[in-house]
């Protein structure tokens, strides 16, 4: 698993499903960037990181889809982070 320890311009974080994610981005003050339910394809995913992309983290639940996130995330230099649903 990689933690993030190092303060960065900006945070994302998706809930993921079959269908639609949810995405939210915000900065390192707090500011919400983005805030909307996406479609689940790797398109739409790459298109809102886009604009944030030059110090991203990209967190995500752990589910049984999320690898797929992550595989999409390495060749693109994008960050992601595994969290735990409580």
């Amino acid at each position: 698993m990689r933690f993030s320890t190092k303060v960065h311009d900006a945070y994302g974080g998706i809930d993921l499903h079959a269908r639609t994610m949810y995405v939210c981005i915000f900065n390192r003050d707090g500011a919400i960037l983005l805030d909307r339910h996406r479609p689940t394809t790797p398109e739409s995913f790459l298109k809102a990181m886009a604009p944030y992309r030059q110090d991203l983290v990209v967190a995500v639940e752990w589910m049984l889809t999320w690898y797929g996130l992550a595989d999409l995330c390495v060749p693109e230099g994008l960050t992601c982070v595994l969290g735990h649903a409580q």
